[in-house]
């Protein structure tokens, strides 16, 4: 089985459940996505309801793939950057790939769909992304031919006594 991948969605409730489903799912599963587990629905709808606007406004793209019941299974959000000097790469947002199918090679096919979508658009050389240090996720990225180009030690606080760095990674697309 393989993921099926459709870049720019129609915005609709069942869209928007999964991928806050996703989301928690993922977040409770350790995922470093944005939240420190326990979360719930409640808490990370208004983070989905935020990337959506911003997709209405024509600033972020949203990546999804759905698995073989066509549920959303896994995600990626390019953003555009505002800086008239910096608008030959985008951003990787919030990628995610549900705890049921990790281990199957998905995250790698979402890592290669995220770079075709990226290389679709005119003037884009690059996709830049960050990621919460001591989790193993620089070797994940790096396997996808990213290279990790900064790190700021313990900038990343997930709970008192526990900071993380927050590693910023590139991929060239050229």
């Amino acid at each position: 089985m393989t993921l099926t991948f459709t870049v720019d969605p129609s915005v609709d409730e069942e869209l928007r459940d999964g991928l806050v489903g996703l989301w928690v799912d993922v977040s409770n599963a350790g995922g470093a996505v944005g939240f420190v587990p326990p979360v719930t629905a409640r808490e990370v709808r208004p983070e989905v309801v935020e990337h959506f606007a911003a997709m209405a406004e024509g600033r972020t793209r949203l990546l999804i793939g759905r698995d073989d019941r066509g549920e959303v299974a896994a995600t990626a959000f390019l953003t555009a950057n505002r800086h008239r000097l910096m608008r030959h790469w985008l951003w990787l947002y919030t990628v995610m790939v549900h705890p049921r199918h990790q281990g199957k090679g998905y995250g790698q096919d979402l890592m290669a769909a995220a770079a075709d979508t990226a290389r679709a658009v005119p003037g884009v050389e690059a996709l830049r992304l960050t990621c919460r240090g001591g989790l193993g996720l620089e070797r994940f990225y790096a396997s996808c031919g990213y290279k990790e180009v900064g790190r700021v030690p313990d900038a990343i606080r997930v709970a008192p006594g526990d900071d993380r760095d927050d590693v910023t990674m590139l991929l060239p697309l050229t």
